[in-house]
C-alpha cells in the first residue's frame, strides 16, 4: 500500500492538497465516525492504474493506489470520493451504504494537464505557446517496425516522412518538419534523452516513453544553431515508485516485398521487341515459332522465361523481443531493458542483427541533491547483398540488374553454367553469397546531478559521451558464367570511429507571486566532437574463401584515411510567464559559437518569442463552460540557425592538395596547389519564423490543434556559378532564400459507449514551397529538375505532352507547323508536345515546370474501437499534389538483352492498337517519345494513401492471468504497410526515389505477438 509521505500531493488538475499529519510515512485520519473502505481502480481494459490518487472530497484525506490498483481509506459516511490520474477522466463518487468500490478510470484525450518534454524541460500542453507534436509510446508499441524514423510516419501533422527501402539496417525514413527549408541538408535535429547519438533507426521503440517534435521558433530556439529544420526529441522510459514490474514483449513476423513492377513475359517483350525493330528499319530478332516456345515452356533452357523477381527475393522471418524491469522507491528507481532483434531481409544475403540495452536511475540523495544516469548500448550487425563490380548503392545494384536483364536470359544453363549479360548475372551474385557487412556499437551515457539550493531554484551538472564505431567491408567475390568472367576478386574495408563528448550546465527558477507565475531557464554548453576514418583495399585473393585483408596481393593495395573535429560553445535563456493562467508569455534566446566558421563569423545570435491567450478562462466566456472546455489562441516569432547546411567541415577554411604535379626544368615535380575558393566570410543559414496557433477542447470529447506558419530560410549557403577563366571550382556563399507556408490541423475524437471504446485521430498539412532568391540567377536546370525563382525546390521540368500522334500525316504536319528540338523524328505513336509560350515553335523555351517533388499536401491518422477485452486500430498516412520522374529504369525500354520493359507497355499505340494510351514501342533511346526526353507524360502523379498498420489485440481475462502469476497478457496480430491505394500505371512504390527503380522495395510485414507484464 502506498499513502501520502509528504507534505503536499499533487493530483491531477494540479490541485495541491496538503497533508495535516504524517506517521511513520502513513496519513492517520483523526476524526472520529469514520467508515473504512477499500477498491480497486482500473482501465478500460481492466488493468489497474497504480498510483491513483483517491481523496476525500473537500478535506485533505487522501491515498495513492498501490501496484494492484487497490486503495483503503477511511472516510465520513456522507463523504465523496474523488478519483484522478493523469490523463483520466476525474470521478466523484459518494461513500453512502457501500464499502466495496469498482472504479474504471476513462481516458480523458483532452486533458489539459498533459506534460510534453521541450528543450531542457518539461511544460503543461496547456500553458504551452510554441508548435509541438507528440508521439506517444503507444503509437509504436506492437508495430512490427525495425526504425523509429519509419514508425513516425502519418502520425504528426507537418512531418513528412519518406520511407523508400526495405533495406535491414537502412530503412529508416528522412524527415523533412514543415517543408524543405534549404536547398542543402534539411534533417532535423534529433537527440535521445537530450544527447545527440544517432541512433534512431537503432533505439528500441519499447524503450521510449514519448517523441516531441518541435515545429517552430518558438519551441526550438532553445537548440539554436541546430534547430532550422526542426527538433525532434525522444525520451526513454524511468523508474516508477512501487514494486519491480517486469514486463516481456515479444514479436514474430513475415515479411515479403511490398511493391515490385510487373515486368513482361518473355514472350511479350519478345513479339513487342520485334515491332521496335521493324518500326526502325530491321529484321525481326524473334520467329513466330521462337516466341511459341517463350510462351508455352517447351524448351526452358533455350527459350526461357526467367522470373529474376521470384528467385531474387523470398519470405523473410523476423522476431523482435524486449524485456523491461521497472520499480523503486521515494529514493531510488530503476528502469532497466534488454532487446534482441533478428531480421531477414526479402532479398537473399540481407540480414539484421541488433542487441540493445539500456539502464536509466534516478536517486534522491536528500532532500537537496537527485543524481541520475542514463546508459544505452547497442550492437547492430547488418549486410546487403553487393554485384561483383563496384557501385555506390550496393544492394540498389543487384536490383538494377535484376529490373533490367532480359527474360529470355537463363538463369542457368542445363550444363550449370550461368547464363548473363554483358555485366552479369543478379541471381549468380545471390548465389555465391556475396555482401557487405557492417557491425555498428553505440554507447551513450548521461550523468548528471541536481541541486535544490532553495525553494524554487534548481542547479544542473550534467556530462554526456556517446561513442559510435562502424566497421564495413565490401568483398567481391569473382564468378564465371558461360560467356564471361567477373573478377578479380577484391575486398574493401573501412573503420569509422567518433565520439561526441558534451557538458550541460542549468539553472532551472520557478516561482509563484500570488496570481503570476515564472520559470527561468539559463544554461551553458559545451560540446566536442571528433571523427576518424581508415580505409583500405586489396584484390586477386587466391579464392573466394580468403577474406582477410593480407590474403591479397599486396601489390594491388591502397590505404587512406582522415581525422576531423569540431566543436560547439552555446549560451541560452528561456523565460515563461502567466497571469492566472490566462496570459502566457515565452522568450529564449541562444547563442552559438561553433568551429566550423571563421573567428569573425563564429558567433549566432537565435531569439523568440510567443504568447497564448487562454479565452476559456476569462469570464465573458462562462455561457459556453457547459460545451467547451477549452480554448486558446497563440503566436510566435523567432530565428534559427542551420549550421550543418554543408557535409564539409569547415567551407571557410583554404585548403591546399598534394599530388598536382608540374614540371620545372623538365623535371616532373609534386605541387601543391588550391583548387577552390573559400570565403571567410560564410556563415549560417538563418531561418525566420512566424506562426499562429488555436487550441481547443470542447464536446468532452473533441480536441482541436490549428497552426499557420511562414517559414524564411536566407543566407542559404550555395555554388556561385564562375567562369572557365577562374581557374578553380565554384565556390559557396550565403546568397540563397527559400520560404515556406502552411496550414496544420489535428483533431482528436474519443467516446465509450458502456463496453465500446471508439477513437480517432485525424491530421492534415498544407505547405507551399517557394524559392525567393538563387544569388541573383532566376534559374538552375540540372537534367529534369528546375530551380526556378517563385516556384518550389527541385520541381521537375520538361515538355508539356499532350496526347499521341495518331498517323505519321500528323507527325508529319506538326513537324513541319512547329519543327522539332529534339533531333529524333517524330513518328506516328510519340508524344506530342505542347507550345507552350505560343510563338509557333517548339523550342526548349517550351519546357516549363511539370511537376513537384515534394508533397504540398500530408495527411494521416488513427481509428480505433474497443469492446470489453478486444482493440483494433487502424493507422493511415499518405501524401497529394507530389509527383515523380520515372525514367527507363522504372518503365523499362526496348533495347534486347539489357532491358525487361514494364507490362505498362502492353497500353503503347500501334496501328493494331490505335487506342493505346503509351507511346509506340521503339528500340532503345531511338524515340522522340522516350523517357530520356524530359516530359509530363513520365513525371506522374504519385499521390497515394497508404494503410500503415492494422492491429488487433485481445486482453486475456484478469481471473485467468492471476492463476498463472500474471498480472495483465495480451495477444495481438500486426500488419505493417498492408494495403496502397494510388493511380500509378506502373506497379511501383509512390516513395521511389526520382526516377528510379533501382532501390531496395519496402517490406510488408505480418506479425503475431504478446505483451505480459508479471
Amino acid at each position: 500500500m502506498c499513502a501520502l509521505n509528504v507534505s503536499t500531493a499533487v493530483y491531477a488538475g494540479g490541485v495541491k492538497v496538503p497533508v495535516s499529519s504524517i506517521n511513520g510515512g502513513f496519513y492517520q485520519v483523526t476524526q472520529q465516525n469514520q467508515k473504512h473502505i477499500s477498491g480497486t481502480v482500473i482501465d478500460a481494459s481492466d488493468q489497474p492504474i497504480i498510483g491513483a490518487n483517491v481523496i476525500e472530497k473537500g478535506t485533505t484525506n487522501g491515498i495513492m493506489t498501490d501496484v494492484d490498483g487497490k486503495f483503503t481509506l477511511n472516510v465520513s459516511p456522507s463523504a465523496i470520493l474523488q478519483i484522478s490520474y493523469l490523463g483520466y477522466l476525474t470521478q466523484d463518487i459518494p461513500v453512502g451504504n457501500k464499502n466495496s468500490f469498482a472504479v474504471k478510470l476513462a481516458e480523458d484525450t483532452q486533458n489539459l494537464e498533459e506534460v510534453i518534454v521541450v528543450g531542457y524541460g518539461t511544460q503543461a500542453k496547456v500553458n504551452m505557446t510554441g508548435a509541438v507534436a507528440s508521439v506517444l509510446q503507444k503509437e509504436l508499441n506492437d508495430r512490427p517496425i525495425t526504425s523509429v524514423s519509419a514508425g513516425i510516419q502519418g502520425l504528426a501533422p507537418g512531418v513528412t516522412a519518406l520511407s523508400a527501402s526495405g533495406k535491414p539496417g537502412g530503412d529508416g525514413a528522412s524527415f523533412q518538419i514543415r517543408g524543405k527549408g534549404t536547398l542543402n541538408n534539411s534533417d532535423p535535429y534529433i537527440l535521445v534523452d537530450g544527447i545527440e547519438t544517432g541512433t534512431i533507426d537503432q533505439i528500441d521503440p519499447n524503450d521510449i516513453e514519448s517523441i516531441s517534435i518541435l515545429k517552430d521558433a518558438a519551441s526550438a530556439a532553445i537548440y539554436g544553431s541546430k534547430a532550422a529544420n526542426g527538433v525532434i526529441l525522444i525520451t526513454t522510459k524511468h523508474g516508477k515508485e512501487g514494486k519491480s514490474v517486469v514486463s516481456y514483449n515479444g514479436t514474430v513476423g513475415f515479411q515479403n516485398v511490398a511493391n515490385l513492377i510487373e515486368k513482361m513475359s518473355s514472350a511479350d517483350y519478345a513479339t513487342l521487341y520485334n515491332q521496335a525493330l521493324v518500326s526502325a528499319g530491321k529484321t525481326a530478332r524473334f520467329s513466330n515459332e521462337e516466341i511459341q516456345k517463350f510462351r508455352d515452356g517447351s524448351d526452358p533452357y533455350n527459350y526461357p522465361n526467367t522470373d529474376w523477381y521470384n528467385l531474387a527475393f523470398r519470405t523473410g522471418l523476423m522476431h523482435k523481443h524486449n524485456i523491461n524491469i521497472n520499480g523503486g522507491s521515494s529514493d531510488v528507481k530503476y528502469m532497466l531493458s534488454g532487446g534482441y532483434l533478428s531480421q531477414e531481409g526479402t532479398m537473399r544475403n540481407s540480414d539484421r542483427e541488433q542487441f540493445n540495452l539500456r539502464s536509466n536511475l534516478d536517486l534522491k540523495l536528500s532532500k537537496y541533491f537527485n543524481v541520475r544516469s542514463n546508459m544505452s548500448y547497442i550492437h547492430n550487425n547488418f549486410s546487403e547483398p553487393i554485384p561483383s563490380y563496384g557501385v555506390s548503392d550496393l544492394s540498389g545494384g543487384i536490383f538494377h540488374q535484376l529490373s533490367r536483364i532480359a527474360p529470355w536470359i537463363p538463369y542457368k544453363y542445363e550444363d550449370g553454367s550461368y547464363g548473363s549479360i554483358g555485366d552479369g548475372n543478379p541471381i549468380a551474385w545471390l548465389d555465391i553469397d556475396e555482401r557487405a557487412k557492417t557491425k555498428q556499437q553505440n554507447f551513450s551515457g548521461i550523468v548528471a546531478t541536481d541541486w535544490n539550493v532553495i525553494n524554487g531554484l534548481k542547479l544542473t551538472a550534467q556530462l554526456a559521451y556517446v561513442s559510435d564505431v562502424k566497421d564495413f567491408s565490401r568483398f567481391m567475390k569473382d564468378v564465371s558464367y558461360k560467356t564471361g568472367y567477373h573478377g578479380p576478386n577484391s575486398l574493401y574495408t573501412y573503420t569509422e570511429l567518433w565520439d561526441r563528448f558534451s557538458f550541460d550546465g542549468l539553472a532551472n527558477y520557478e516561482k509563484t507571486f500570488a496570481d503570476h507565475h515564472v520559470k527561468a531557464l539559463l544554461g551553458y554548453k559545451a560540446e566536442k566532437y571528433n571523427f576518424k576514418q581508415l580505409n583500405g583495399t586489396r584484390n586477386t585473393f587466391p579464392n573466394n574463401e580468403l577474406t582477410d585483408l593480407n590474403a591479397g596481393d599486396a601489390s594491388t593495395q591502397t590505404n587512406g584515411g582522415y581525422t576531423r573535429s569540431l566543436s560547439l560553445m552555446s549560451y541560452f535563456g528561456r523565460l515563461n510567464y502567466d497571469y492566472k493562467g490566462k496570459y502566457l508569455f515565452e522568450a529564449n534566446l541562444r547563442a552559438d559559437g561553433s568551429s566550423r566558421f571563421s573567428k569573425n563569423n563564429r558567433w549566432g545570435y537565435f531569439p523568440s518569442f510567443s504568447g497564448g491567450w487562454r479565452l476559456s478562462e476569462e469570464s465573458f466566456m462562462k455561457a459556453t463552460q457547459n460545451w467547451l472546455q477549452s480554448l486558446k489562441i497563440r503566436a510566435s516569432w523567432g530565428e534559427l540557425g542551420n549550421q550543418d547546411a554543408l557535409t564539409e567541415y569547415y567551407p571557410w577554411l583554404e585548403t591546399y592538395y598534394i599530388g598536382k604535379n608540374y614540371i620545372f626544368d623538365n623535371t616532373l615535380t609534386t605541387g601543391i596547389t588550391k583548387t577552390a575558393q573559400k570565403l571567410s566570410s560564410i556563415s549560417w543559414e538563418t531561418t525566420t519564423n512566424v506562426g499562429i496557433g488555436l487550441d481547443a477542447s470542447f464536446l468532452n470529447d473533441f480536441s482541436l490543434s490549428v497552426d499557420y506558419y511562414a517559414r524564411t530560410t536566407r543566407d542559404i549557403i550555395m555554388e556561385v556559378p564562375v567562369p572557365g577563366t577562374f581557374g578553380m571550382d565554384p565556390y559557396n556563399d550565403n546568397i540563397g532564400k527559400v520560404k515556406n507556408s502552411g496550414l496544420e490541423a489535428s483533431l482528436g475524437w474519443q467516446k465509450k459507449f458502456k463496453d465500446w471504446n471508439f477513437g480517432a485521430n485525424l491530421n492534415f498539412a498544407y505547405n507551399k514551397n517557394e524559392l525567393l532568391d538563387l544569388g541573383g540567377v532566376k534559374e538552375i536546370i540540372s537534367d529534369y529538375y528546375i530551380d526556378r525563382v517563385g516556384k518550389s525546390y527541385h520541381s521537375y521540368y520538361g515538355y508539356v505532352a499532350d496526347g499521341l500522334f495518331q498517323s505519321q500525316e500528323e507527325a508529319d504536319a506538326y513537324t513541319k507547323q512547329y519543327g522539332n528540338p529534339i533531333g529524333r523524328k517524330f513518328m506516328a505513336g510519340d508524344l506530342r508536345f505542347k507550345d507552350v509560350n505560343g510563338d509557333g515553335k517548339l523550342t526548349a523555351a517550351d519546357r516549363d515546370v511539370i511537376g513537384n517533388r515534394f508533397p504540398k499536401f500530408t495527411f494521416g491518422g488513427k481509428l480505433s474501437a474497443g469492446w470489453k477485452n478486444i482493440d483494433l486500430a487502424v493507422l493511415f498516412q499518405g501524401v497529394a499534389h507530389v509527383s515523380r520522374y520515372f525514367s527507363e529504369s522504372v518503365t523499362g525500354d526496348f533495347t534486347g538483352d539489357t532491358s525487361h520493359p514494364s507490362t505498362a507497355w502492353l497500353k503503347s499505340w500501334s496501328e493494331s492498337n490505335p487506342n493505346g494510351t503509351w507511346p509506340r514501342v521503339a528500340e532503345g533511346q531511338t524515340s522522340a517519345s522516350h523517357p530520356s526526353i524530359y516530359s509530363s507524360f513520365w513525371c506522374v502523379n504519385t499521390n497515394y494513401v497508404r494503410v500503415k498498420n492494422i492491429s488487433v489485440g485481445y486482453t486475456l481475462p484478469k481471473e485467468f492471468t492471476e492463476k498463472l502469476g500474471v498480472s495483465r497478457a495480451r495477444l495481438f496480430y500486426s500488419g505493417e504497410n498492408l494495403i496502397t491505394f494510388d493511380n500509378l500505371e506502373v506497379n511501383a512504390d509512390p516513395e521511389s526515389p526520382d526516377g528510379n527503380g533501382y532501390f531496395y522495395p519496402n517490406s510488408k510485414t505480418h506479425s503475431f505477438g504478446i505483451n505480459v507484464t508479471f
